[in-house]
């Protein structure tokens, strides 16, 4: 029921997203080119950001979002720290575009490697600073909880996405799958969501006879992250494109 849930909303919420993201990828189309040390500050600022929000969701026990569930069931299964399951499955999907594009593909991208081994020490260390939160029992606090992680990750995205330095490697294997069935960026984006979390599901209830990485949580991330991106970017989204291009603020 969750999972079908999951899908309707995501379904429901395709022709949203594509908009939102015709309208991004012009954007970033326009601040490409200028002020790479300071893209790439912001860069790093959005990754952060993203991982603070991944965290916070990991504290709230609501679920995680989609892209971050198969590394958290890692953790859940494994035991290994989530941090290093992230490295882990950047890796597993730079192998997977090389698979799926051979030849096509670029060796520039061997960069999300090194992108996700960042990502991964970021999740460990914001794992760390939320540690020290008391583990909230109720319901309303983990709710809290779990739409502010929705807000840092769509904050983190607002950072990340538009410096256009190197995509996270679940990006890569998304545009790779795209390009290779020359199915929409945004279709193929949908299913692998759905995949993650479908994969997350089965392996948590056969390992472990529980939800593990997948809850409420997972839906609201889905619903939510695209909707308060849109608004942050509605507010602030010409400041920050000014910050890129090295333009002063009036």
């Amino acid at each position: 029921m969750l999972v079908l849930s999951f899908l309707m909303v995501s379904l429901y919420d395709m022709n949203e997203r594509e908009v939102r993201s015709m309208a991004l990828n012009d954007n970033i189309k326009k601040i490409r080119e200028e002020n790479y040390a300071i893209r790439f500050l912001v860069y790093i600022v959005g990754l952060f950001i993203m991982t603070l929000g991944i965290s916070l969701s990991v504290k709230s026990n609501l679920g995680v979002s989609p892209v971050s569930s198969i590394p958290y069931t890692i953790t859940c299964i494994t035991g290994l720290e989530m941090g290093k399951a992230t490295i882990l499955f950047h890796i597993v999907l730079v192998v997977m575009q090389i698979l799926i594009l051979r030849k096509a593909f670029q060796m520039k991208n061997l960069l999300q490697v090194v992108v996700g081994v960042i990502f991964g020490y970021f999740t460990t260390f914001s794992n760390y600073l939320f540690s020290f939160l008391p583990t909230p029992e109720h319901m309303t606090v983990r709710l809290l909880m779990m739409l502010g992680s929705t807000v840092l990750i769509a904050v983190g995205i607002f950072f990340y996405l538009p410096a256009d330095i190197v995509p996270l490697a679940g990006e890569g294997a998304m545009k790779a799958v795209s390009d290779t069935t020359h199915i929409a960026f945004n279709k193929v984006k949908v299913g692998f969501d759905i995949s993650m979390v479908i994969i997350s599901l089965i392996s948590c209830l056969v390992a472990l006879g529980t939800l593990g990485s997948v809850g409420v949580g997972t839906i609201i991330a889905a619903v939510l992250v695209g909707s308060v991106l849109g608004v942050i970017t509605g507010w602030f989204g010409e400041k920050r494109d000014k910050i890129l291009k090295g333009t002063p603020s009036e």
